[in-house]
């Protein structure tokens, strides 16, 4: 953690809603007129799709069937870590990006599923936003979390995440029911191990609950939406939330404990503003101080 240099790390696997909630903070930076570091999780892959494909194709061979973009022996752990210490630290670091596809891969003239070169982060930030899979992980060798100001989890349920993976891949990837499901299992392990336990560190939850059927996620023939969902709220420490105000202005909210506030799904931006704007510019008007100081 940082005065001079704070960072806010939002976590959750892929089909969470982590880059919703990036398009919120960004608009939270511009409206407050902060310049923020952006950092992609993926950029953190150890192999890029060629590679990834083939260390796959290895790890089936040797009947490994754990192997999975979920845990170390597939992300850069301690240059994420390195990364965020330096940060905090004197404001720098290096970073690149994962290309994803033809239009984002288009001005590096590379091919898409590449990495572009590491480069240092821009001078005079204000702050450094990650967003991906691992922005709070901890295990025995490194400890990224220990460096990050503000920790946010965003996570549906297990039946809504993988009924939004088996829609997204089939239909964007052209993949079998089949196919995705033994995705699904060989990711488990380290989606238990390296993933979930990031969301007890985090310092506030969102969790995505539907409001309708999704028992079976392998059949079901639409994504649940967020006008069908409600948003579970959780603040690791409550102090100093003004939960009466939360509510006054999230219509049809609740709380149902005394650190979590419950609202309808449509509201999820919303919360966002109110609950991280006020928190943002705290680690604004602390940096400030330890500058001048």
């Amino acid at each position: 953690m940082s005065a001079k240099h704070p960072i806010i790390a939002v976590t959750g696997s892929s089909g969470a809603g982590t880059t919703s909630v990036m398009r919120t903070f960004d608009q939270i930076f511009r409206r407050e007129g902060l310049n923020a570091a952006f950092v992609e999780g993926d950029s953190f892959h150890r192999y890029d799709r060629a590679e990834m494909k083939e260390r796959m194709t290895e790890a089936l061979t040797s009947d490994d069937h754990t192997f999975s973009h979920f845990g170390p022996e597939a992300n850069l752990f301690e240059e994420l870590e390195e990364l965020f210490r330096q940060y905090a630290e004197d404001g720098r670091g290096q970073v690149r990006r994962y290309l994803h596809d033809d239009e984002e891969a288009a001005p590096y003239e590379q091919a898409p599923g590449t990495f572009t070169p590491w480069a240092d982060l821009p001078d005079d930030t204000d702050m450094l936003f990650y967003e991906g899979l691992h922005g709070a992980v901890a295990t025995d060798k490194v400890d990224a979390a220990q460096h990050v100001d503000l920790m946010i989890g965003v996570v549906p349920v297990i039946n809504l995440e993988w009924t939004q993976k088996l829609h997204r891949d089939k239909a964007m990837r052209g993949y079998s029911t089949e196919a995705v499901t033994e995705t699904i299992l060989r990711r488990m392990p380290d989606y238990v191990n390296y993933v979930v336990p990031q969301f007890s560190r985090t310092h506030v939850n969102f969790q995505r609950v539907p409001m309708v059927d999704t028992s079976n996620p392998f059949i079901a023939r639409t994504i649940a939406t967020l006008d069908e969902s409600m948003m579970v709220i959780r603040f690791a420490n409550p102090h100093g939330i003004d939960f009466p105000y939360l509510l006054s202005m999230l219509h049809d909210s609740f709380m149902s404990r005394a650190n979590t506030i419950v609202c309808p799904g449509g509201k999820m931006d919303l919360a966002m503003q109110l609950i991280f704007t006020p928190m943002i510019l705290r680690l604004i008007d602390r940096r400030k101080q330890a500058v001048a100081g």
